[in-house]
């Protein structure tokens, strides 16, 4: 056999999956964005890219709106996906590039849940499941991102100083936001359970958990310690999807969703929420109840204090304002 011959080149969207992660794009945008490059790639009838350009990504763009009729968001979302391919897979950066038309995004109102609206979903949630009321809770009196909250380990949580340390939120980022006190002994318990299944796991000699980055190559054993451990994790083992080792996963954001979406239906809401929407009710709150727009940016992670402005709209939506016909004579 002939030592010489180069082995066979990856297929293209191999190269993008590796490319993806060598930038450290998570799981879900990676699933994305090979979604759409595939679905490029077949709409073209299999021409290679190379062979493609600004005519047959425009065409494409075109046909996603006025055949599928995607928004704006889906349609950003797949543009971005085809020029990550062009610029990072194939190496290629042309001035069209800069060019192709971007969809205008929607500026939408986030849908906010009074205070009773909030209270009576979480009761509802504790009938459902406590852990995942217990998580609700944690999304609605700290203002994390549902990936932010599942991802939690139990050394980010520090009672001593009622804090919640987040680790690599979007962006990147680190931030800290309040431990509730409201939430102190549950979460406590909840730490106490967690320690339990990690003791049972370890007795198990089961693969640790998942590290961010390569820290289980610099810290072999840290995976494997209770400190790493998650604070919500799931019931069942499962298998990564990317490296293929059975382990104890942390908890799905589907589940919760779904549960969410149970209690929603039992407290007789008819609003269009999600787990985010605890997220905009953490905001909203905290600006009614006289917290200064900086501190909240500050909790929410924004980088820019026009993204948290939204939450000032519906305010003076929500009250304040009053109608002239309310000043007619009746």
């Amino acid at each position: 056999m002939d030592k010489n011959i180069n082995p066979p080149k990856p297929k293209l969207l191999d190269q993008m999956r590796d490319r993806l992660r060598y930038k450290h794009y998570s799981l879900s945008t990676e699933k994305v964005y090979l979604y759409w490059c595939r679905f490029y790639i077949r709409w073209s009838g299999m021409r290679h890219p190379l062979e493609m350009g600004s005519p047959e990504i425009e065409a494409f763009l075109t046909m996603l709106v006025s055949v599928r009729h995607v928004s704006a968001a889906t349609h950003k979302q797949a543009l971005s996906a085809i020029l990550f391919l062009y610029k990072e897979v194939l190496q290629i950066d042309l001035p069209w590039m800069q060019q192709i038309g971007r969809p205008k995004t929607e500026q939408r109102l986030p849908t906010v849940l009074t205070a009773l609206e909030v209270q009576s979903v979480l009761r509802n949630l504790e009938v459902i499941n406590a852990e995942h009321a217990l998580f609700a809770k944690l999304l609605y009196g700290t203002g994390m991102r549902i990936m932010e909250a599942a991802r939690l380990r139990i050394k980010d949580i520090e009672f001593d100083r009622s804090a919640i340390i987040i680790r690599e939120g979007k962006g990147a980022k680190d931030r800290v936001v309040m431990l509730p006190e409201s939430l102190r002994v549950d979460l406590m318990a909840q730490v106490a359970r967690c320690k339990l299944r990690w003791q049972s796991d370890t007795e198990q000699q089961m693969s640790g958990v998942e590290m961010p980055f390569a820290l289980d190559i610099k810290y072999p054993r840290a995976g494997h310690s209770l400190a790493w451990f998650w604070v919500f994790p799931q019931h069942v083992f499962s298998t990564d999807p990317r490296s293929g080792i059975i382990r104890r996963h942390h908890l799905f954001p589907q589940t919760f969703r779904r549960a969410f979406t149970a209690a929603l239906k039992q407290s007789g809401i008819h609003k269009p929420a999600s787990p985010h929407t605890l997220r905009h009710c953490f905001a909203t709150h905290l600006l009614q109840s006289g917290c200064d727009i900086r501190t909240v940016q500050d909790l929410l992670g924004h980088a820019d204090v026009s993204t948290t402005m939204i939450y000032t709209h519906v305010l003076k939506i929500a009250g304040g304002v009053r109608s002239p016909l309310d000043s007619l004579d009746k």
